[in-house]
Parts: structure tokens; sequence; C-alpha cells
């Protein structure tokens, strides 16, 4: 059995949680006050994904915010960065926009979070 502590970010409360695990089995979460606690807990320590947030550089110069559509394998991040840096798109983009359709192969969307001209 091992234990790992983890700072909540589920909610604004930011409670810390004890991950009780049996290899890559969680046995049990406590510290949570509410149920997204659990959630979090038990997703970040078999399964952890992000939403990688960052801009893009437009063709007629500038840059546009983006952001990744769903969350993201952890291990898939740098990956990403690295696509998106890379990236150069036509103006306008409007909020939602997909400005690339498959990040780091992982089948998930990049969509535009700002208005570009």
């Amino acid at each position: 059995m091992s234990n790992r502590i983890l700072t909540c970010i589920g909610c604004p409360m930011g409670c810390t949680l004890q991950v009780e695990m049996d290899g890559q089995i969680v046995k049990s979460v406590t510290g949570n006050t509410c149920k997204r606690g659990d959630t979090y807990a038990r997703k970040e320590v078999t399964d952890p994904t992000r939403i990688v947030t960052t801009t893009v550089r437009l063709k007629n110069g500038g840059v546009v915010s983006v952001k990744t559509k769903e969350d993201i394998p952890k291990g898939k991040i740098l990956d990403c960065v690295k696509e998106l840096k890379q990236l150069v798109v036509e103006g306008p983009v409007k909020i939602g926009q997909v400005v690339l359709e498959n990040t780091a192969g992982t089948g998930i969307p990049v969509v535009a979070t700002s208005f570009s001209k």
C-alpha cells in the first residue's frame, strides 16, 4: 500500500486529498469536502489529463489565444505545445473556431478562445 497527497483543483476549496493505493488501484480517497475531490483524485493518480492554453501566431501578424477543447493526457502536453508553436493560422478567427483538428495524435481539437482580425 502507498499513499499520495494531492491538492484538489476540482473547486475553489483546494482540499488536501489523501489517496490510498494498492499498486495502480485506488483503495480510498479522504480529505475531500465534495464529490469532485474524489473524482479528481482517482483520475489524477490513474490517468492525469490537462487542458492546454496558449497562443498561436496569425498569418497577418499578432496572436490569438487557444485551448484544447478537452483534457489531453499529461504525457502529450509537450507534443501539443510543439505543434502549436509551429502553427500559423489565417485571420480572422472567431471564438470556438477549430484551429487544429487533432493535437498530438489525441483526436482532440484546439479552438480559439478570442477573436482576431
